[in-house]
């Protein structure tokens, strides 16, 4: 068989599972298997595959054919630039918590030598990618899970940054950081409604629920960030969360209530809110 025809059949069997977007998942797993790209597909399709490669393949198929996300198969996926290893256990990147660093990255322009926390930080695109683009600045990132924690790790260590990276529960930790000492508390927390969790999409059944259920009405985690850290914050400091479809005034609401001000909203890219911040004021 050569490359032509595996990549038909990939997209033909995926096509019959009911996978997306099949074409979009054939490039990524012909790029992991034969490290080629859209472009040598086109080129090289009458090259022979090996029979090794092809049993590969099929086995990747038969994964994908389960609706196992096409990032755990392949171990790992890109965000603003920068590649990081997943696993199942890990949250996967999305392009929808752009929105969020892209404003943390305002917030943080004019400022030299931040402080700065990242917490529920998964497998660490928020840390990794806000400490690339700050060098200058302490990034420090919470991290709950054991499997996640290992993947904040080995991805900080991949992408060459100096992350203080911190296993805990983000409550039990609070107390390690100083009152008024951070000038940015970042986080993309768990915000889906505990009973909804069940009736999402089949690949994201296969993500942990550790970081996605944001308890009965999907405010658990603003409600406790904001109610255990907003003193740690320097007057004047920010705090940005990545929030679901709905939440804003929700949330803007608890800010408030809480001495935030200055509290804005960000759109993606199908006008939804999808990050706040707000300034700290007491």
């Amino acid at each position: 068989m050569n490359i032509k025809e595996a990549f038909s059949f990939t997209k033909s069997e995926l096509k019959k599972a009911g996978v997306d977007n099949p074409a979009f998942d054939a490039i990524y797993l012909f790029e992991h298997i034969f490290s080629m790209s859209r472009t040598d597909i086109a080129v090289y399709g009458d090259k022979e595959i090996k029979v090794k490669d092809f049993e590969k393949l099929k086995d990747c198929i038969e994964q994908r054919k389960t609706h196992k996300p096409i990032q755990y198969i392949i171990g790992k996926w890109y965000f603003m630039g920068n590649t990081f290893k997943v696993s199942e256990g890990v949250l996967i990147p999305r392009d929808d918590t752009e929105v969020l660093v892209n404003a943390c990255i305002d917030i943080l322009k004019d400022k030299k030598n931040a402080n700065i926390i990242d917490l529920c930080s998964g497998s660490g695109i928020i840390a990794v990618t806000i400490k690339k683009q700050f060098p200058h600045s302490i990034v420090s990132a919470v991290e709950k899970s054991d499997i996640a924690y290992d993947y904040l790790r080995k991805n900080c260590e991949d992408n060459q940054v100096t992350v203080n990276t911190i296993k805990s529960d983000l409550y039990a930790c609070a107390d390690d950081f100083e009152d008024d000492s951070i000038d940015l508390i970042v986080s993309n927390p768990p915000y889906i409604i505990s009973d909804e969790i069940n009736s999402l999409q089949k690949e994201v059944q296969f993500e942990p629920k550790l970081a996605l259920d944001g308890g009965e009405d999907g405010y658990d985690f603003y409600r406790g960030i904001i109610n255990f850290y907003a003193k740690k914050l320097t007057f004047g400091g920010h705090i940005a969360f990545e929030i679901g479809e709905g939440q804003f005034e929700f949330i803007k609401k608890l800010l408030e209530n809480a001495s935030f001000t200055d509290i804005k909203g960000y759109l993606d890219l199908g006008d939804t809110v999808r990050a706040v911040s707000a300034i700290y004021k007491p």
